[in-house]
């Protein structure tokens, strides 16, 4: 919202200077975004020329002297036919840059003759189009006075950033009325325009739409003007706000636009056939409008039609067939109110950015509908003549004032200032409120037509405290909620992080998939509850809540080779639903790995063979994922037990599942089965696990101690091998574990490295060669130590497993 010193002091009587209006607007919560000083035309100078002599060497130039004031006359060449001895203009000087022409002048030689300066034009001074010839000022103009101050060039735009909740101060009277209220002025009172009527309006408007779409409208013919350029005060405004001036009619229009936040139409009365009838738009129905554009309307639409067609898209922009120019005599002052919501819906479908629209879609006051429609005839009757005819208004039932309860105690509360009752009610008054019944604790508040955006106790809050000082808020530090080192983050939240670090640390990446899947692929792993389908899909492959992570990873990595990225390792951390209840959805990390993207390495390398094929993910490329996670999430990997076989969507010899005891499942992983891969239709060698976060148990609570350093031993760590004979059903997990519980002191960790199955071994029996490393902590072990560690080791898997020591 653009406006100029002066038009703000039309309306507001104040003696403040243009810093502290600017400080002030800022305040109040209008805030400055930019100030235009009108330094640029400062170097303007009004001159007298004193001779005017033909160029020698040129017929259309003149050489002329010209005087600034100062006693020094300079040289110019001037190509205008205006150009005579004795005249009075602006003077350019060298260095002076020219808004006009976008040009920084400078000495130069014009057909061999040097030129200082230039005499301006309108044009080249961005007040007018007018380049016929230079300015012609008056006979007693200040020679050697600032040409920008005696044309009102010197006059400051302020533009202020407005939010969308503030329509009232869309108009230079509304942000008059605001400072004033602040205690910057006083404003001023609007004049009851005064012009004389004669006769009806013989038009009709007829309303044949719904009364929220335009609540009301009011127009009147004035019969007999002359349309022709708005007077230069006006012309001027409208230029420093950055509108182009057209005619007094359609600047009249213009002006009441920023000056009342009004938005005003004029059709030529002459052009109106018929009745107007405010109407939605039929299916299909054009309008060429007034930005020579051509829209095709649709039933969503409000229209202002005639016997001829559409003449105005209502509370937007006009037509071309019915628009005001030089040859109209009739005119026919339109002055409506539209439904916000319908404007900035039909102003956003068609691409159309009016200031009519910008005010409309924000809500303009419905009570000045009328005092408008005075106004505007007013002007029009001041700058092109004529006769004014009765107004008209039709559907317009008032405004219902809103009522506000406004307890006073609730500024304190919501921003801490100490505000009276008394002050209270005197900025509400100021800025139009009414304060009707109540006592000393609250008030009822009548809310003014012009406000749209109040509505509740918290808007007068506002209000009163914008204009008491918001800077009068004293800052407060945060109460303190606990001790330092207090946990911010949930568990949850905690081991998220935790999963997501734990999987790029591993050279996985992470990825974002639809929360939506297909029926089908629902049903695949495990879901294809009618609770779990979406109401309003947004396609059909996307109908149902995914019960797993899995099958929009592996998609996503089935488009990744389709790309000729086949080795792909991808995970993500989110959410699976199980049910359409809080407690249903729950948190988990999933991972999928294909082709050669294993974890120690992938694609064509030397150490992978000549042909550069990497080994091929398998299940423990999976397993070793799911474990990582749990151990980035604080689970020891030595407490949980893993069974053979997952679910459904596995291969069932090539699968696994993590429990923690008989029941909690904690997570699944495995190659996937190739029934899945085919309805998936997915190709390749894939891998994959989930691991239900939500599910790991709490970590146990214990006293804060300081851990002492790790440090490494003194001594060599031994490793000795060996060979058990066990039942193929026995699971090397569980010799891994029986080994292990030998002594955990000592023994550091255990390997299964071979397992072979044959004749040599038994009938339905299979041996497992473990390695098991033996770290001594405080002496070096003897062979009796050995001895009897062994005998210990032998023993424990014997018992679990029923396992013999091979020879």
């Amino acid at each position: 919202m653009k406006f100029t010193l002066s038009w703000l002091k039309d309306h507001l009587e104040t003696e403040a200077s243009l810093e502290e209006i600017c400080e002030r607007l800022t305040a109040i919560g209008l805030e400055v975004e930019d100030v235009d000083d009108k330094a640029a035309y400062k170097p303007f100078v009004i001159a007298r020329i004193l001779t005017a002599e033909k160029h020698p060497e040129a017929d259309r130039l003149k050489v002329l002297t010209v005087d600034a004031g100062d006693g020094k006359p300079v040289q110019i060449v001037c190509g205008a036919p205006n150009a005579r001895a004795g005249m009075i203009g602006a003077l350019a000087r060298p260095g002076t840059y020219v808004p006009g022409i976008d040009v920084t002048l400078s000495v130069g030689k014009i057909r061999g003759v040097e030129s200082h300066g230039m005499m301006c034009s309108e044009k080249e001074l961005n007040i007018s189009d007018d380049h016929n010839g230079i300015i012609d000022l008056p006979e007693d103009a200040p020679v050697g006075t600032p040409f920008a101050s005696y044309a009102g060039l010197d006059d400051p735009v302020i533009e202020i950033n407005l939010t969308p909740n503030r329509p009232d101060c869309t108009s230079v009277f509304g942000i008059a009325r605001d400072l004033a209220a602040s205690g910057l002025g006083t404003l001023k009172a609007p004049k009851a325009p005064v012009f004389k009527v004669e006769g009806e309006t013989p038009h009709q408007v007829k309303l044949e739409l719904e009364d929220h779409l335009c609540p009301g409208f009011a127009y009147r013919l004035v019969r007999g003007v002359k349309n022709g350029p708005s007077p230069k005060w006006m012309q001027q405004r409208l230029l420093s706000i950055g509108l182009r001036p057209i005619s007094a009619l359609v600047d009249v229009t213009n002006y009441m636009t920023f000056d009342q936040g009004r938005p005003m139409h004029v059709f030529d009365a002459d052009k109106v056939k018929g009745a107007l009838v405010v109407r939605r738009a039929k299916e299909g129905e054009e309008i060429l409008a007034l930005d020579t554009r051509t829209y095709k309307l649709n039933p969503n639409n409000v229209v202002i039609a005639d016997d001829n067609g559409l003449e105005s898209i209502g509370g937007i922009m006009g037509g071309e067939h019915s628009g005001c120019d030089e040859n109209t005599v009739n005119v026919l002052i339109e002055s409506a109110v539209w439904d916000p919501i319908n404007i900035a819906k039909t102003g956003r479908a068609h691409g159309i950015i009016t200031d009519a629209r910008y005010r409309f879609e924000r809500g303009v006051d419905p009570d000045y509908m009328v005092p408008g429609l005075e106004r505007t005839t007013e002007l029009v009757l001041e700058m092109c003549g004529g006769v004014a005819t009765e107004k008209k208004v039709e559907g317009y039932k008032g405004h219902q004032k809103k009522l506000v309860d406004f307890p006073y105690a609730e500024v304190k509360r919501l921003t801490g200032l100490t505000v009276s009752n008394e002050e209270s009610r005197q900025i509400l008054t100021a800025l139009g409120f009414e304060v009707l019944s109540g006592d000393e604790t609250s008030a009822k508040v009548s809310v003014p037509s012009w406000r749209p955006d109040v509505d509740g106790k918290a808007d007068l809050v506002e209000e009163v405290m914008r204009m008491f000082g918001v800077d009068k808020i004293k800052p407060e530090p945060l109460p303190p909620t606990g001790s330092v080192n207090a946990k911010i983050l949930t568990t949850l939240q905690i081991r998220t992080r935790s999963a997501r670090r734990a999987l790029a640390s591993r050279g996985m990446l992470e990825a974002v998939t639809w929360s939506f899947i297909s029926a089908e692929h629902a049903k695949l792993f495990g879901g294809g509850s009618d609770k779990l389908k979406l109401v309003n899909p947004i396609a059909a492959d996307m109908s149902d809540m995914r019960p797993s992570l899995l099958p929009g990873l592996l998609t996503a990595a089935q488009r990744n080779a389709d790309r000729g990225f086949g080795d792909v390792a991808i995970f993500e951390v989110s959410g699976t639903y199980e049910g359409d209840t809080p407690d249903s959805q729950r948190r988990v990390a999933g991972g999928v790995r294909r082709g050669t993207a294993s974890i120690a390495g992938s694609g064509r390398m030397w150490s992978n063979g000549a042909k550069g094929g990497g080994k091929p993910v398998d299940v423990f490329d999976a397993k070793a994922d799911a474990l990582a996670v749990l151990e980035a999430c604080g689970i020891p990997t030595g407490n949980v037990q893993i069974e053979q076989g997952g679910p459904e969507w596995y291969h069932p010899g090539r699968s696994g599942t993590i429990k923690a005891g008989p029941k909690v499942i904690l997570g699944t992983f495995g190659e996937f089965h190739p029934k899945t891969l085919e309805a998936l239709d997915v190709s390749g060698t894939l891998c994959g696990f989930e691991i239900y976060v939500d599910a790991l148990p709490e970590p146990k609570k214990k006293a804060t101690r300081t851990k002492p350093a790790l440090e490494l031993s003194a001594f060599q760590m031994v490793k000795r091998d060996f060979a058990f004979v066990v039942e193929k059903a026995v699971e090397a997990g569980a010799i891994i574990k029986a080994a292990t519980s030998a002594d955990r002191k000592l023994i550091s960790g255990v390997n299964v490295f071979d397992i072979f199955e044959g004749a040599s071994v038994g009938e339905g029996k299979k041996s497992v060669a473990i390695e098991v490393l033996i770290q001594p902590v405080d002496k070096t072990l003897t062979d009796e130590d050995f001895d009897a560690l062994t005998k210990k080791i032998v023993g424990n898997v014997e018992k679990s497993t029923g396992a013999t020591l091979r020879a």
